[in-house]
């Protein structure tokens, strides 16, 4: 991910965008597929995720932060889509929206995650995860009469569940 001169920070801003959402998408990827190596290749060795109060937060380096996803990969059936991605090199940070299907639980939620950037290696330094409502209890955690469907996002989990790896009690 680095160039010829080690830094990052010093490619063309549309390699530069391509090469954020390329580490994101490759990123939610791994998450999919439960593959902890995948995932903490993305992540500076000290990433940090960061959640809203009350979901055992932050998570502090690369390898945890991959499995924490994927115990609940195994766990909960989590998968993910991206819904839309926006990358600004010139801040080294992005935005997603996503959701976050939990497929054992019979429910989903939808966010967004602010991602900074290392200037010279372009693995992500930092998550900040925001929730689309507070958890209070429901299955569907969304935003209420926003045209979800209207505005072409994935109703149902796109994503095969329970994952191979996961255990069936």
């Amino acid at each position: 991910m680095t160039t010829s001169t080690g830094e990052f920070r010093n490619l063309d801003r549309d390699i530069q965008r391509t090469r954020m959402e390329s580490t994101i998408r490759t990123y939610f990827d791994g998450c999919n597929e439960a593959d902890v190596e995948k995932m903490a290749a993305t992540f500076a060795p000290d990433a940090v995720h960061y959640f809203p109060p009350g979901l055992d937060g932050p998570w502090v380096g690369n390898r945890t932060i991959a499995e924490n996803w994927r115990k609940l990969v195994l766990t909960i059936g989590s998968a993910w889509t991206i819904d839309r991605l926006i990358a600004e090199p010139e801040s080294l940070q992005a935005v997603i929206e996503w959701t976050h299907y939990k497929t054992a639980l019979g429910g989903f939620l939808r966010g967004d995650e602010w991602y900074q950037f290392d200037p010279k290696s372009g693995l992500i330094t930092e998550i900040r995860a925001f929730y689309a409502a507070r958890s209070d209890g429901r299955q569907h955690v969304e935003l209420e009469g926003y045209d979800y469907a209207g505005q072409g996002y994935h109703l149902e989990c796109p994503i095969a569940r329970p994952h191979p790896d996961a255990t069936t009690d």
